[in-house]
């Protein structure tokens, strides 16, 4: 086995505190497999877990990251439906800035031959992401309009193509002359420049000032409230991410004014459910191999610049989905 490491937040903090360290990997125990990583995503979520955001696990030295697809190197006792040099791919909160890792078998699965291993790296969580959001949290149905912030991220490029084959009228916001058009390549009926544009107004404007029954918002703290104000009466509002800050200035109270509704899901919640994980997994795939779905990799940068690659997420230089190779 080639030499095992993986990078690490020494402590709750900044970028800074992501730092190399060596990896002795035992052998996977009942139900685990182990894993060579050929691709690992980045997503917010690593940089909130980094700052300290979610409680750590461990005192020091945390291996964030929260996807990644590789191959299969050796099987636990009890694994079933594997093999070694199996493609697979994952979503789990933690421990993918790793050139290989130990995971549960049951939170592995198996990557088509018309889905890349970057492509799965890239995909797993802001496309699985993206499928509770517009099956569960809100299933939307033709004809619909909705809104989604952060429409040229990750998640929002992909919701924008995914939305638009369901035949549902997309509204999204970025930050940006050069963002918005790219939201508009991929799916949306319109962009708001929310650097330039008031988005509620512009969002009254375009609705005739009926509203959207949904908000999709990742940003938090900056436009919750203008969420609300966004909705149609009896709308819901999903709060999914918190990239601004926390949505802490949301009440209860606040919802008063539309008999409004507001839910804070968690994919992690679903994965657990292996029927879910199998299903959206597919669901998934499927877009990818079809081309409905296309990924776009804005940057592609060697594991051991992980610092760096968080350093232009957090300052908002990134598009689309950034991918670590190892």
């Amino acid at each position: 086995m080639t030499e095992a490491f993986a990078i690490a937040a020494a402590a709750p903090g900044g970028a800074d505190q992501l730092h190399r360290i060596p990896l002795t990997l035992p052998e996977p125990g009942e139900g685990e497999v182990r894993l060579r990583h050929t691709a690992i995503g980045v997503n917010f979520l690593d940089v909130y877990i980094r700052e300290g955001v979610y409680p750590w696990a461990v005192e020091r030295d945390l291996i964030v990251g929260s996807e990644g697809a590789g191959v299969v190197e050796a099987l636990g006792p009890g694994v079933t439906g594997l093999a070694v040099g199996d493609r697979v791919a994952y979503t789990i909160q933690t421990g993918a800035y790793a050139t290989h890792r130990i995971a549960p078998a049951a939170m592995l699965v198996r990557l088509p031959a018309g889905v890349s291993d970057a492509q799965a790296a890239a995909a797993m969580l802001k496309g699985l992401t993206a499928h509770y959001l517009i099956h569960h949290s809100y299933p939307v149905q033709a004809g619909d309009t909705v809104l989604v912030h952060a429409a040229a991220g990750g998640v929002g490029l992909i919701m924008g193509q995914w939305l638009a084959a369901k035949g549902v009228r997309a509204i999204g916001t970025a930050g940006g002359p050069e963002k918005c058009k790219l939201a508009l390549e991929n799916g949306y009926a319109e962009v708001i420049d929310y650097r330039s544009e008031d988005f509620v107004a512009r969002v009254q404007q375009i609705t005739e000032g009926a509203g959207v029954p949904v908000v999709y918002d990742s940003v938090g703290a900056d436009t919750v409230m203008g969420s609300l104000e966004c909705l149609a009466r009896f709308g819901l509002l999903v709060s999914f991410g918190q990239s601004s800050g926390k949505p802490d200035q949301l009440r209860i109270a606040h919802l008063a004014k539309g008999s409004w509704k507001v839910t804070r899901p968690t994919l992690f919640h679903y994965v657990t459910r292996r029927d879910w994980l199998e299903a959206a997994s597919a669901d998934l795939f499927d877009m990818i191999a079809s081309g409905k779905v296309q990924l776009r990799i804005g940057r592609e940068s060697p594991l051991s610049e992980a610092a760096d690659v968080h350093r232009a997420l957090e300052g908002r230089q990134t598009t689309g989905s950034t991918v670590l190779v190892p």
